[in-house]
């Protein structure tokens, strides 16, 4: 059973790292937030084939890290995620970044733009930020 947490307060911690299968929870829940377990079991049973403990279990421990919060109703467990999308990806950016580029982003991005295919629509957007983010 998770630790009862009815605070509506996203996540602090933006250091936390994420595992594969908490991404795909959280996809799910930031999808259909509040959830229960079986919800999130139906929505990712077709693709991943992940019996309702398994769920219910990794729902449960994410509560427990801090990743999810838990509201109880009668018997009904809802979810809710603590931590946004855009804080999950800057978790995982500043994790890759530290990772893979000794936390340098100009390296990061290099390597990106070289070794990705931009459309022109992205290189103009990639321009135009870096002239607003340099004024």
């Amino acid at each position: 059973m998770p630790k009862k947490n009815n605070s509506s307060n996203r996540m602090q911690d933006s250091s936390r790292k994420l595992t594969d299968v908490e991404w795909v929870v959280l996809e799910a829940i930031w999808a259909h937030e509040p959830c229960s377990a079986g919800t999130v079991q139906e929505l990712l049973e077709a693709e991943h084939g992940w019996a309702y403990s398994t769920v219910k279990t990794t729902m449960d421990r994410m509560a427990n890290k801090g990743l999810l919060s838990v509201k109880v109703i009668r018997n009904l467990h809802l979810f809710s995620s603590k931590m946004t999308r855009d804080d999950a990806r800057r978790v995982e950016v500043r994790n890759l970044m530290q990772r893979a580029f000794d936390g340098a982003l100009a390296p990061m991005i290099q390597f990106m733009v070289e070794n990705e295919r931009l459309t022109r629509s992205e290189v103009d957007r990639l321009r135009k930020l870096l002239d607003t983010s340099s004024k």
